[in-house]
């Protein structure tokens, strides 16, 4: 049974930190790509960050130096750790899975999600 469970979104203001969590079955926590993706009202959801289970780590360049992806293990959890918040940060954002990374970082690629957790910064 896949579950995907996001938690941690908020409100917060530019310039601040946020962390999100997405808290996963066991089996795809340990035999899946994992993601982080975000939506905007009236726009596409869009990846963020990706984590193979290699630990291969791939960014968008919107978030580069500023987000970080990371699996907490004993928990079955991939988190978001986001600083520097700006209004463009905005969002729904989902943890999605795909038994494998795909080559593109783009929704249609991954196969399960959650059911999101919103993220507003002022």
């Amino acid at each position: 049974h896949v579950q995907l469970v996001e938690s941690g979104g908020g409100s917060v203001q530019a310039g601040g930190s946020l962390r999100v969590s997405c808290v996963a079955s066991e089996y795809i926590y340990g035999s899946y790509c994992m993601g982080w993706f975000r939506q905007a009202p009236g726009k596409e959801r869009e990846g963020v960050a990706r984590i193979h289970i290699d630990g291969t780590m791939k960014y968008s360049n919107s978030v580069k130096g500023r987000f970080t992806i990371s699996k907490d293990n004993a928990k079955n959890t991939l988190n978001l750790q986001m600083n520097s918040l700006t209004p463009e940060d905005s969002g729904m954002y989902y943890c999605g899975a795909v038994q494998r990374c795909p080559i593109r970082f783009i929704a249609d690629d991954f196969g399960w999600w959650g059911q999101g957790t919103q993220v507003t910064v002022s």
